[in-house]
């Protein structure tokens, strides 16, 4: 069903970080938040809902949005919003957009992870297979500028074919490895995927990604054409990492937060009957558009029930699902295992958070 070209109704739940705070931050590409990019793709921010009173009030003033709630069902049951962005805290994202779909929202947007466990990942997904509401999993950097332009490198085969693929993360002195890799590996692996055109399996574990320390490497293919992949997760660096390297026949493209790179196979200038690389010119990208995109196609799949978003709920589930692979193999208790997948919910709990605040 088409809803016209009207402007799309678009209301928040989890009015932290993510949500909305972030957007204060000065070194950041803006849009960065939800409210932010809803508000620059042209939507209508009519309300946002969170437990806590200072987020609520926070929120207000810097959105001039006075429509704000304790409880989420009654904001959608008096805005009745087209688009509900949820920023919470993944062991409630089940429960959101169960709720989305039961008060008749036609697009849901849900930060990653896409839920604290695999079997609510994949419930979040059959959800949105049943036709009642379209599903969007903000998995960035589908939308951001770089990628796509990396993305479409590889399927031209403009340096040959795809050989292999080198990833890093690391997420300073805090984490364990296992916490970063549900924070912000799920991105890692859903961009490696979108690059290379297949989601991540078969991974195996060398190191322990339960420590904040040392480094472990995860070994990897792509699902259909086999290409290898290998991703080092690195503990106790006190600085910021996430960058993908991708091998191909004929060159080479190194991407990642604030790099992008492109190099040619050439006549080496060093060795006699060889080839070296060559960097290439390419755009700067200052702006990539990465979070305005995301919530342009929102916008859009809110007015065309039939449009499919570039970042889906199963390919959430696929990222979720590869990294949540990975714990059984870093030396977890059967026992404890939801536990440890919850890693982002415990650290809120520790830091005091409510339950459907985002960091």
């Amino acid at each position: 069903m088409k809803r016209g070209s009207r402007k799309i109704r678009s209301a928040i739940v989890g009015l932290g970080r993510i949500g909305s705070i972030l957007e204060d931050d000065r070194l950041r590409e803006k849009p960065c938040t939800h409210a932010g990019a809803l508000v620059a793709a042209g939507c209508v921010l009519v309300g946002g809902a969170d437990i806590s009173s200072e987020r609520r009030e926070l929120f207000a003033r810097r959105w001039n949005c006075p429509s704000v709630y304790a409880d989420a069902r009654v904001m959608l049951r008096e805005l009745k919003p087209d688009v509900l962005h949820i920023a919470t805290h993944p062991d409630s994202h089940l429960e959101y957009v169960r709720l989305a779909a039961a008060e008749g929202v036609a697009c849901v947007v849900c930060e990653k992870p896409l839920a604290d466990s695999l079997s609510a990942a994949k419930k979040i997904a059959a959800l949105g297979d049943s036709g009642k509401i379209t599903i969007l999993t903000n998995h960035e950097r589908r939308y951001s500028a770089d990628y796509e332009r990396a993305r479409g490198r590889v399927i031209k085969g403009r340096f040959g074919e795809l050989l292999s693929v080198c990833a890093r993360l690391y997420f300073g002195r805090t984490r364990s490895l296992m916490s970063q890799l549900i924070h912000d590996g799920t991105h890692l692996a859903d961009a490696i995927g979108f690059l290379a055109g297949g989601f991540l399996e078969k991974p195996e574990v060398r190191g322990c990604l339960e420590k904040k320390t040392g480094t472990a490497f995860i070994t990897a293919r792509v699902a259909g054409s086999g290409i290898p992949v290998l991703i080092e997760s690195g503990a106790g660096r006190d600085y910021l990492c996430f960058e993908i390297d991708l091998a191909f026949a004929r060159g080479r493209i190194r991407i990642g937060n604030g790099i992008y790179e492109e190099y040619e196979s050439r006549t080496s200038p060093y060795y006699e009957g060889f080839c070296s690389l060559a960097r290439l010119p390419v755009p700067a990208f200052t702006k990539t558009g990465y979070f305005l995109s995301m919530a342009k196609d929102a916008a859009a799949c809110a007015r065309d029930s039939l449009r499919r978003p570039l970042s889906n709920a199963w390919d959430g589930f696929q990222a979720l699902r590869f990294i949540l692979s990975l714990a059984p193999q870093a030396g977890e208790k059967a026992g404890a295992k939801r536990k440890r997948v919850s890693a982002a919910k415990a650290q809120g709990r520790r830091a005091g958070l409510p339950r459907h605040q985002k960091t």
